[in-house]
């Protein structure tokens, strides 16, 4: 993927890949999912508020924590290594969700994460529709970002 250093962009620069060892992945374990075709990112932000006399009833604001959710909605690919992987979570819990998550933004920053992976559909729908996998990739502890170089 070329690296956009101004101006605007599609979408389809941003890369996903997922740890297909679970926790244990190292780098070579680090697969893109196939036939990915939207996204979208939820922020959950704690935020804790007070309000002391001397502000006269102007509340005061702390961020206290973060989490974060990406849902991610594609097609079902199978033998693709990343998209099989997800799809072989639908009825796994405990342990056997929690893997990496890696998701390079098309400036070249690299935001990567342990993650809860919550799978919802792996190839329902419509007689004629092609078979979608859709799931949610739920961060678990703090994120590591890399700045674009």
């Amino acid at each position: 993927m070329a690296t956009v250093t101004s101006g605007v962009y599609p979408v389809f620069n941003n890369v996903f890949k997922i740890g297909t060892k679970g926790r244990a992945s190292a780098a070579e374990d680090m697969k893109t999912i196939a036939d990915c075709e939207t996204f979208s990112l939820s922020m959950d932000n704690n935020v804790e508020e007070w309000t002391p006399m001397t502000t006269e009833g102007w509340i005061r604001r702390m961020q206290t924590g973060k989490g974060f959710s990406i849902s991610i909605s594609g097609k079902r690919n199978v033998g693709d290594e990343g998209n099989d992987y997800v799809a072989s979570k639908l009825f796994s819990t405990g342990q056997a969700v929690e893997t990496k998550f890696e998701w390079e933004f098309a400036d070249g920053t690299t935001v990567s994460f342990d993650c809860i992976i919550s799978v919802s559909n792996a190839g329902t729908g419509d007689s004629t529709n092609v078979a979608p996998l859709e799931f949610e990739v739920m961060s678990d502890g703090k994120p590591t970002v890399t700045p674009a170089a």
